[in-house]
């Protein structure tokens, strides 16, 4: 494929500060890819569903390099359900770039180059998007990977809990509890994860503390 003629579905790019993973707080450039299958009841991102510009992956790379930050983040909408992604990272490490890529989850990471540092959602069942995790997922990780366990409620938390100790417990794996922003305190999150003595990462999003939660391209 050429990257002169392969496109994509474009809804924005930006320069921000990383609000998530043990990446939180560095520079990044993020690149937003339009359309997503789930429709999870929290989902802060609606806007990317549809719409945006089609863009081919030299104009991407380009954009994303004109900020000068070495970091850059793919993310969505669901990047990984358009053809040409794989493209896009490949083009983007090529540039000499740190790569990020945000997934939900129900897609395989099979052809997502390893280097690449893969934020994988599991989605608990407040999300109304239960079960759609892909399970070769934990298999397919490298070890600089992350999990993410976005929590809703208390049923959200214990259901969490018991998908770590069957399946990421004792792995190299940084996994990290995200309390829905405005609906679970952050203060009751951490004590529930302080009182079962889980060695996971408390993640809140940061740029929402920064900026307004509803302001877009933070």
């Amino acid at each position: 494929m050429n990257a002169a003629f392969t496109s994509l579905e474009i809804t924005e790019i930006f320069h921000s500060i990383q609000g998530e993973s043990s990446h939180a707080g560095r520079p990044c450039v993020f690149v937003r890819l339009t359309g997503c299958g789930l429709r999870c009841r929290y989902c802060d991102t609606t806007y990317a569903y549809s719409g945006g510009a089609r863009m081919t992956v030299r104009q991407i790379v380009s954009d994303v390099s004109a900020f000068g930050c070495p970091l850059v983040e793919i993310t969505g909408g669901e990047p990984l359900e358009q053809p040409g992604v794989t493209e896009l990272i490949s083009s983007l490490l090529e540039a000499g770039l740190t790569v990020m890529l945000e997934t939900g989850g129900h897609v395989s990471i099979r052809s997502v180059p390893r280097e690449v540092i893969k934020v994988i959602d599991v989605k608990c069942p407040d999300s109304g998007e239960a079960g759609t995790f892909v399970t070769e997922n934990l298999a397919l990780a490298a070890p600089h990977d992350e999990f993410k366990l976005v929590i809703s409620s208390r049923t959200d938390y214990d259901w969490s809990r018991e998908f770590y100790e069957q399946h990421l417990a004792g792995s190299p794996h940084t996994v990290l509890f995200s309390p829905v922003h405005g609906v679970v305190a952050p203060s009751d999150l951490a004590g529930w994860i302080l009182g079962d003595k889980l060695p996971v990462r408390l993640q809140l999003q940061l740029h929402k503390y920064v900026w307004d939660s509803r302001t877009r391209g933070i």
